[in-house]
């Protein structure tokens, strides 16, 4: 194939992803996104749509180009001083940045989720690409890791999806959080 071709079908990267606030209009490429990224549960349009319009403060979008190529959804669980992890989505054209990392760090360094203690989320055992998301991430913020089982196949999805596990990161005070590169 000539070199005009591929060039065409790929075009270089000409800058940094930008990291953002959703808005609602981002809804459809944020589930176009999801869907590309397997194995990542998929949601409906219309969940992903009011997530990024009513829960903006704490999803993040990264864009290259123009184009989506990042995603975390989250949200401050309620009475806790918690932020949870929903998804954590990157589009192929956008991996190799540390893109996933500079997310949730640009996630937890916003002035909704200043009241973190600890981010959690749930991973299945066999998602090896998330368990390495979130264990560089600890180590990046020298927070402490664990997790246990959560929502268990049998108990919970009535033996139609693996077990999650819930992790916890420490996280720890915003000053440290900042100098953290």
């Amino acid at each position: 194939m000539p070199k005009d071709v591929l060039a065409a079908e790929n075009p270089p990267r000409t800058g940094a992803p930008v990291l953002r606030k959703p808005e609602a209009t981002d809804g459809a490429a944020i589930w176009e996104l999801v869907k590309s990224c397997k194995p990542l549960d998929e949601n409906s349009m219309y969940c992903n749509l009011v997530q990024a319009d009513h829960f903006a403060d704490t999803c993040v979008v990264a864009e290259l180009d123009g184009e989506v190529v990042g995603w975390i959804s989250g949200h401050m669980i309620p009475n806790e001083n918690e932020l949870f992890v929903w998804q954590v989505a990157v589009s192929e054209k956008a991996r190799g940045l540390g893109l996933g990392k500079k997310m949730l760090r640009h996630l937890v360094q916003r002035a909704e989720c200043a009241d973190a203690t600890h981010m959690k989320t749930t991973i299945t055992e066999d998602n090896e690409a998330s368990w390495a998301l979130f264990r560089s991430f600890a180590r990046s913020v020298g927070g402490l890791l664990t997790d246990e089982p959560h929502f268990e196949s049998d108990a919970h999805f009535d033996g139609h999806h693996d077990t999650e596990h819930m992790v916890t990161i420490e996280l720890p005070q915003k000053p440290q959080l900042a100098r953290v590169a």
